[in-house]
């Protein structure tokens, strides 16, 4: 069952707790509904704050319609040298960073609007700024000393330095705990020695400072046994024995650089331990967690670009005598576009408002958004994928985002796991507490939470040590709550367009109506397959296929000619 290893510590790394949680994602499993986390829809700004991002965003529109040239980076595999300069001029690279410290202080509803912009023109250099700013140097935003945040984010903030955050290894990759890199202390005390290497790292041969995880043996207070534990780290390339090789060839993002970084015996400071020694998991879990609600709002703005290109293709475009918008395969197509950028924009400041107002249990809804907005996302392109329109170039950028941060298929079980600490014991409440202002309170109670409830309990009898290997039945318990949680957050904004009379109410009506529909048969399904001996004979079929064309080093079925 490759890949449980993280999912399942990330899942247990924060314990049932005794009071409700913050989250409407773990309560939804638990049981303890409050509507008042999700209805109404958030809006967090102050006056203050709205004035701020409504200065910052015809600008950022601006520059990114009309000076940034992402066919030109694609093409140089790098963004341009004016435009990295402009983007720094803009502040830019440090959007988050507090204004004492050099940076541009937004909050993350503030934050998510301005990346949504640069998703919108450029993932490459959304990339690039990405990579430096929501998971190279957020560790020390999110738990440095008042001294490494004096010291480093000023530069970074500014763009003058560029950060990069250091976890893949050849060997590892969602399975965070088998890295190799080791550090280990020296004999004067004074610094940690840092050797080995990490792959696939954006901004990797332009970062001047590094995020960078090891493992140090460290004595266990459980079992008096020495056993490697993860540290983070702040490492300088200035510190000595830090390389990176060439930039990779890549499918897509062409613009960012993703190379290999090497240390060897890198003496790094031991007031540069970044959190607690032995505490890094949790500080990548932070970053990660933090981090993902930006990769829903970017991708909610690459889908607003690419819906603007297909209804101007279906609209102009002329067959059989009439415009292609005009026939139901293209409607559908059309329909469909509209409300996955529906479901993934409300997700996304659903998101971002609950953190600005104050949630630190967001980490279950941060992984649904990156999930839904980067596995549905090639449904965006019914146009001709050629060249010159752009979008084919968007296509290629795209593949990567269901990796990013976590693999999807990874991230499905760290939602279901998160579930499983709680499943089965009270959804039923759920029924009672959501109160769907639009009609369809049916599609998200009774018998969604009955069924559910069942088969959950069900298939968690099967023995906690064996669930996190059922991979089939928490793929289909992670799918049913992202549909669960898509439901709940249209709902949310919808509701709110109708009761302030947006004009647009209607239209978010139908989407909000259709979006429901088809998730309530998408989530009925789903807690028939898990009661199914049919489905139940299917997966063994698969566990067996598998194994057979593993064991053959391909297909087994031999040619239908016999040669």
């Amino acid at each position: 069952a490759v890949g449980t290893t993280t999912a399942t510590k990330a899942a247990t790394a924060k314990k049932a707790q005794s009071v409700e949680s913050q989250s409407f994602a773990v309560n939804m499993f638990k049981g303890q509904i409050n509507p008042s986390q999700v209805f109404p829809f958030p809006s967090v700004m102050n006056e203050e704050q709205t004035q701020f991002l409504q200065e910052l965003v015809p600008p950022v529109s601006k520059f990114f319609e009309e000076v940034n040239d992402p066919a030109k980076n694609d093409s140089l595999e790098k963004v341009e040298d004016s435009t990295m300069e402009s983007l720094k001029e803009m502040g830019a690279f440090g959007l988050q960073v507090p204004q004492d410290l050099g940076g541009v202080g937004l909050t993350n509803t503030q934050y998510a609007r301005l990346v949504e912009i640069v998703g919108q023109h450029d993932l490459g250099v959304g990339i690039t700024l990405g990579a430096h700013q929501s998971i190279g140097f957020k560790g020390i935003l999110l738990v440095g000393s008042p001294a490494q945040k004096e010291k480093y984010l000023p530069k970074l903030a500014t763009g003058e330095t560029l950060a990069a955050f250091c976890l893949t290894e050849p060997a590892s990759g969602s399975d965070a705990a088998s890295i190799k890199t080791l550090a280990t202390l020296s004999p004067c005390g004074k610094h940690y020695i840092l050797n080995g290497g990490k792959i696939w790292i954006s901004n990797g041969g332009l970062a001047e400072i590094f995020t960078v995880f090891a493992k140090m043996p460290m004595m266990d207070e459980k079992t008096g046994q020495m056993k490697d534990k993860i540290t983070a780290f702040i490492v300088e390339r200035s510190f000595g024995g830090v390389t990176h090789g060439p930039p990779e060839k890549k499918m897509g993002i062409k613009a960012s650089n993703t190379a290999e970084v090497y240390f060897e015996n890198v003496p790094v400071p031991i007031e540069n331990v970044l959190g607690e020694v032995g505490g890094g998991f949790k500080v990548a879990m932070a970053i990660l967690n933090n981090g993902r609600f930006g990769m829903a709002a970017a991708l909610s703005g690459t889908m607003k670009g690419v819906i603007t290109q297909a209804v101007d293709h279906a609209a102009n475009r002329v067959q059989f005598g009439s415009k292609i918008h005009t026939y139901g395969a293209i409607q559908e197509k059309l329909a469909r576009m509209t409300m996955l950028q529906y479901v993934t924009e409300s997700m996304a400041y659903m998101i971002s408002g609950n953190m600005d107002s104050g949630s630190k249990d967001y980490h279950i809804e941060a992984a649904i958004s990156k999930i839904f907005a980067s596995t549905d996302i090639l449904w965006l392109f019914p146009v001709v994928c050629i060249q010159g329109s752009g979008v084919e170039r968007v296509m290629r950028d795209l593949r990567i985002f269901r990796i990013f941060e976590g693999t999807n298929d990874i991230l499905r079980l760290f939602v279901a796991l998160n579930g499983f600490q709680d499943a089965g014991k009270h959804l039923k409440s759920l029924q009672k507490a959501l109160k769907n202002p639009l009609g369809n309170a049916g599609l998200l109670a009774g018998e969604i939470t009955k069924r559910a409830k069942r088969s959950v309990v069900c298939k968690i009898t099967i023995g906690q040590h064996n669930v996190m290997y059922e991979q089939f039945v928490l793929k289909r318990v992670a799918d049913s709550a992202i549909d669960l949680y898509a439901m709940v957050v249209v709902l949310s904004r919808a509701s709110r367009s109708l009761s302030q009379g947006h004009a647009s109410a209607q239209h978010e009506k139908i989407l909000c109506e259709t979006w429901c529909i088809e998730a309530y048969d998408r989530i009925m399904k789903n807690v028939k397959d898990l009661k199914s001996s049919s489905t139940t004979q299917v997966f063994k079929n698969m566990k067996a296929i598998s194994a057979a064309v593993v064991e053959n080093g391909g297909i087994v079925a031999p040619h239908p000619l016999g040669f």
